[in-house]
């Protein structure tokens, strides 16, 4: 089933705690979430969802809301990177009892970084601290790396939240060019596809081959036209990385597809800035994408 032009799915309405900070959840919801996350930190886990967090005290208990709400029956890990927040960040994740390590060194590089060398999962998924992720998709993104030993990455789709409902109209129709688009680049340029709230792999090929480590360190929101903008991302070199030893595989199943904040979109100056410039951007490149080129 086709993500919704108008409606987000019912899934996700339970984890939007709309108008609430973390200050402002109840006792009855923080045990909630508390108790749906303890199932999720096995010392033996098969699987390890590792999320980068900087600064999102008042964002990651929706993420970990979404992602305790998981229907798989392996035996996973939650776990996040704490990039050396300055705010409430910790506290949060203390309260819900997750699973965290600390990262000092300030970069969403870093982050990754600890978390793949901590992961003990055969398989590693990678998710984001403003996304929320359905019931299934632990299991959905799993399963093409059990299917198939030639696939060692996998990565899903995406729609955005918006901020009224008359935007998820415009969102739709930016997240159907998006779709054209990664179709395209799956012949030569499926690195770029591979993004980092929603992506996955077999975590010892991610070790033996580099990891998430890049020349330039981008920060978290990585926004173009910002100053602190960087190009190369530790999501696609990981992407590279595995290809080194197998194939990527976009999972198109809709138990992958994730819905993830705009906030990135608005910091480049809205929706419709974004798109124009996307458009402009991916039209230079779609020799690129049919032909090929240096990575």
């Amino acid at each position: 089933m086709a993500v919704a032009l108008f409606k987000l799915p019912s899934w996700l309405k339970p984890h939007l705690y709309f108008n609430k900070g973390f200050a402002d959840l109840s006792n009855l919801e923080l045990n909630d979430i508390r108790e749906r996350i303890c199932r999720f930190s096995d010392d033996e886990a098969e699987i390890s969802v590792m999320i980068p967090a900087w600064n999102e005290e008042n964002n990651i208990f929706r993420t970990l809301s979404s992602l305790a709400a998981s229907n798989t029956t392996r035996k996973v890990e939650i776990v996040v990177i704490n990039n050396n927040s300055t705010d409430g960040t910790q506290k949060v994740l203390d309260a819900l009892s997750v699973r965290s390590y600390f990262e000092p060194q300030q970069g969403i590089t870093f982050a990754r970084q600890l978390g793949l060398e901590k992961a003990k999962g055969k398989y590693h998924l990678c998710a984001d601290s403003d996304t929320f992720y359905p019931p299934g998709w632990i299991d959905a993104m799993v399963a093409p790396l059990q299917a198939d030993n030639e696939i060692v990455g996998v990565y899903g789709r995406y729609a955005f939240i918006p901020e009224n409902a008359y935007d998820r109209c415009v969102f739709w129709i930016y997240e159907r060019f998006a779709g054209i688009i990664i179709r395209l680049r799956k012949r030569n340029r499926e690195h770029i596809n591979f993004l980092g709230f929603n992506m996955g792999f077999i975590t010892q090929v991610g070790l033996d081959n580099g990891g998430f480590k890049v020349k330039n360190v981008r920060k978290f929101d990585n926004a173009i036209g910002s100053e602190y903008y960087v190009d190369e991302s530790e999501d696609g070199r990981m992407a590279v990385n595995l290809m080194k030893t197998g194939k990527l595989k976009l999972v198109t199943d809709q138990k992958a597809t994730v819905f993830t904040s705009s906030r990135r979109l608005i910091a480049e100056g809205g929706i419709l800035k974004a798109f124009k410039y996307r458009i402009k951007l991916h039209s230079k490149r779609l020799l690129e994408y049919l032909n090929g080129g240096k990575i």
